[in-house]
């Protein structure tokens, strides 16, 4: 097996093995129509090469006989605290249980350490018995469980987080909307956007009734999400793309 850095000429094995894994991760659970809508809406040729091109993009991925068989990608998210955020892990399902996807995540969190993020997240679905097995049995604690909405239909996603270093900074503040409602916003809970930030803002200060997200690059809560969880802010137009539900190996 050889682990290297991504190339645009990666793109269409990265597409295909994406593929095959959700499929082998979630077909029983996800029709074939929505995933194949998901490769495409996820893996767009042109947005992955943007990534894989992206500085701040940790994208390995692993090849037998040539041939790439995995990868994995993730960013340094600038909170209140430094976080690094697994965007996805998959491995063909023809050479899991070989420890290529150890072996990957092993490259991120390297990566990660180095960038000095005070934590790493990954999430999964639920129905992913596989996945959340892995990130378990690799030293990640499950921090929540939320539903997300994919092709009308909720399905519950967990959240995995390794710690690293210590926590600094603010993780909660108070903010005003424009409507003059006041809501909690936690800022250890957050989603990445193309110009900062999501976070989660609450109606209550024990953070269990959701209000919406504050945009963290205009401090607006006006953000509209649609039904593949794809969120934009009105007032300054960051953006987050479409749930990328799996993290997956």
């Amino acid at each position: 097996m050889d682990l290297r850095a991504a190339t645009v000429e990666d793109v269409d094995a990265v597409r295909s093995v994406a593929r095959e894994s959700l499929v082998a991760s979630y077909g029983h659970a996800v029709g074939e129509q929505l995933l194949d809508e998901a490769v495409e809406e996820w893996y767009d040729a042109d947005d992955l090469g943007d990534d894989i091109d992206d500085d701040d993009a940790v994208f390995p991925v692993a090849a037998v006989d040539g041939d790439v068989v995995g990868f994995a990608e993730s960013y340094v998210v600038g909170r209140r605290e430094r976080v690094g955020e697994i965007d996805w892990l998959h491995v063909h399902p023809d050479h899991r249980e070989s420890g290529i996807g150890s072996a990957l995540l092993e490259r991120v969190e390297s990566a990660l350490r180095d960038a000095d993020v005070d934590r790493i997240e990954a999430r999964v679905l639920a129905d992913n018995e596989a996945g959340t097995a892995f990130y378990q049995r690799e030293g990640y604690e499950l921090a929540g469980e939320r539903d997300v909405d994919i092709g009308g239909e909720p399905f519950a996603e967990r959240e995995y987080r390794k710690q690293i270093g210590r926590l600094t900074g603010i993780s909660e503040a108070i903010y005003e909307t424009d409507d003059g409602d006041r809501v909690h916003v936690a800022f250890d809970e957050s989603e990445r956007g193309s110009l900062a930030p999501f976070y989660v803002a609450y109606v209550d200060a024990d953070h269990e009734r959701r209000y919406g997200y504050l945009c963290g690059n205009c401090e607006g809560t006006d953000v509209a999400i649609d039904t593949m969880d794809r969120m934009e802010c009105h007032n300054c137009g960051n953006r987050r793309k479409p749930t990328r539900w799996d993290a997956a190996y």
